[in-house]
Parts: structure tokens; C-alpha cells; sequence
């Protein structure tokens, strides 16, 4: 399979990873949680691609390969789903099967709830139409790290404690994140992500949450819900309530986790693919072929 880096450039970079077939009859976007990148999907888009998927995981601005921008204010959902927009637009794709870990999953179900979306099928991992107060908290703490680590051992280290709810990962999916989620420059290894984001992500919240419910109302497409079992960001509560307004709507719990489930272990993957149509009108994908690594893109850095 091939893996192609894509850089948009306009008023700031966007970067994204490009698994399988460009030809494939089904294109799958995969949209990363707060703190992530594209490059968290790298085994679930291997194995949809050997599949016959196409898949675009792109980095949302201010994380991974991706432009950061200037003020903590920019970051904001209207900015990112205009991103993504733009980018399906420079990509010729007028439709897409959406898979999304907590941010990336709400950033899903707003676009699927718009007039002419791109999105067929919503796969909402560990997020749900409502986020307690409590939720937020939880996130804004594991964005909490030091401005520089000594080495990529630590940045592992680091991401071991942050991301312990993820559930199943392998020792060698742990070395690849590390990788994927450090960058290195004169004073140090980095985490791949603006400081910035933690900034938006501890301004206080009035009320007792963030709702989502109106978009929720608005969907129509088919919807995946995957909740982390020991999660609090998606209460089972939560969960019960968007199943009673939409019961065709599919719930599945992922044991032994919390949020958000890593979507890397045999039977997630699993659960995804089932999910998902058959593509059709594909190039011929096998998985012995070459995996060529995205493309070097430096982020833009504001000055």
C-alpha cells in the first residue's frame, strides 16, 4: 500500500496522510482527539487500505505536521471542519465514511448534521452528544507536559501516562507513537502539538457540559458509537439517551478500556471494517506491496 503526504497551503498549512487506492470507490477521513495526529490511525488505515479503502487522516491545525497559528483564540471547531472541507475540496472527494476519536468524533457528528455533508457513516469513538464538566477537566489534565522532554524514551514515558485509558497497544504501537507524537529541535524532543491548545482547553466552562444534541437530532446517515467501558468522557447515560433518540443507531462497548479506545487491536479494527461498505471500483491493494512514509513537511510556526 502507499502512504502519501499531502501539504494545502493557503492562509495556513494542512497536513494529512493518504493510505490505499486512489481510485477506491470508498474513502474513509479519520479525525484524531484533542492532543493527537493522523498518524494515531496508522494501524487501522493499513488495514483498511489493504482492504481497498482509501484513507485521509489529516493532522487538525496546531497538531502534528500541520501550520500553528498565531493565537490560542484560532483554534476552534468552525476553523477545523473549514479545514476539512478545503482539503476533501483539494482532493477531489465529494464523500467520505467518518471515523473519530473524541474531537475528531464531535467534528464528525457537526458535519454529518450539515446540509449537503460528505459524510455517509459516522463512527463516533468514546464521545458522545454531551460532554460533562467533568470530561472537559479530564482532558484538560492530560494535556498538562513539560515544554521540552531529553529524550523520545521519555516522550514514550509521557505518552504511557496520558494515553493509559487507550486500552490494547502493543510495545511496538507505544515506540510508533512516540515517534509519530515528538518532534526534535536545539533545545529538545517536543510533543507534536501547539502549547497553545492546552491554553483553550482550560478556559473555564460555564454550565454543566458541552452539548451537542441539536447535531445529533440532525443526523441521518448511519451511526457507530464505540465507548471506552471505564470511560467518564462518554457516560453510559449519555450513551442510553442518543440510543433512545436514535435506536438505529449501533453501540458497541470496548472492554478494559477508558477514553478514548486506541482503535489499533485486531477486534476493533474488526468492529470498523464491519461497519464500513465493501469499496468497489478499486485498484487492486496488497499488503506486501511498499508502504512509502508521507512526506517530510515542516508546520509553519508563527512568528
Amino acid at each position: 500500500m502507499t502512504c502519501r503526504g499531502l501539504g494545502v497551503s493557503g492562509f495556513h498549512e494542512l497536513h494529512a496522510t493518504d493510505w490505499g487506492p486512489k481510485r477506491s470507490g470508498r474513502v474513509v477521513l479519520c479525525a484524531h482527539g484533542y492532543s493527537g495526529n493522523g498518524r494515531d490511525f496508522d494501524p487501522l488505515a493499513q488495514a483498511l487500505a489493504a482492504a481497498g479503502h482509501r484513507v485521509i487522516c489529516p493532522d487538525v491545525v496546531g497538531r502534528g505536521r500541520s501550520a500553528w497559528l498565531a493565537s490560542p483564540l484560532q483554534y476552534h471547531f468552525p476553523r477545523f471542519l473549514a479545514d476539512i472541507r478545503t482539503l476533501l475540496a483539494h482532493l477531489g472527494i465529494d464523500e467520505v465514511d467518518w471515523i473519530g476519536t473524541s474531537m475528531g468524533g464531535l467534528l464528525g457528528l457537526l458535519l454529518a448534521s450539515q446540509p449537503s455533508t460528505p459524510v455517509r457513516r459516522l463512527a463516533m469513538n468514546d464521545v458522545g452528544a454531551f460532554l460533562p464538566i467533568d470530561a472537559l477537566k479530564h482532558i484538560a489534565r492530560n494535556l498538562e507536559a513539560p515544554p521540552s522532554f531529553p529524550s523520545l524514551a521519555a516522550i514514550e514515558a509521557h505518552l504511557r501516562h496520558t494515553h493509559r485509558d487507550w486500552g490494547t497497544i502493543e510495545e511496538a504501537q507505544w515506540k510508533h507513537l512516540a515517534r509519530h507524537h515528538a518532534f526534535r529541535d536545539e533545545t529538545g524532543w517536543h510533543l507534536h502539538y501547539d502549547p497553545q491548545i492546552a491554553i483553550v482547553a482550560h478556559t473555564p466552562q460555564l454550565g454543566p457540559g458541552l452539548a451537542f444534541w441539536d447535531a445529533w437530532y440532525r443526523l441521518r446517515c448511519p451511526v457507530l458509537l464505540l465507548r471506552g467501558e471505564h470511560s467518564s468522557v462518554f457516560p453510559p447515560d449519555v450513551a442510553q439517551a442518543m440510543l433512545d433518540a436514535k435506536p438505529d443507531a449501533r453501540l458497541e462497548v470496548i472492554a478494559g478500556a477508558g477514553h478514548a479506545p486506541a482503535l489499533m487491536s485486531a477486534s476493533e479494527i474488526a468492529l470498523l471494517r464491519e461497519f464500513l461498505p465493501e469499496p468497489h471500483a478499486m485498484q487492486a491493494v496488497s499488503p506486501e506491496t511498499r508502504h512509502d512514509p508521507p512526506s517530510r513537511l515542516r508546520p509553519s510556526r508563527p512568528a
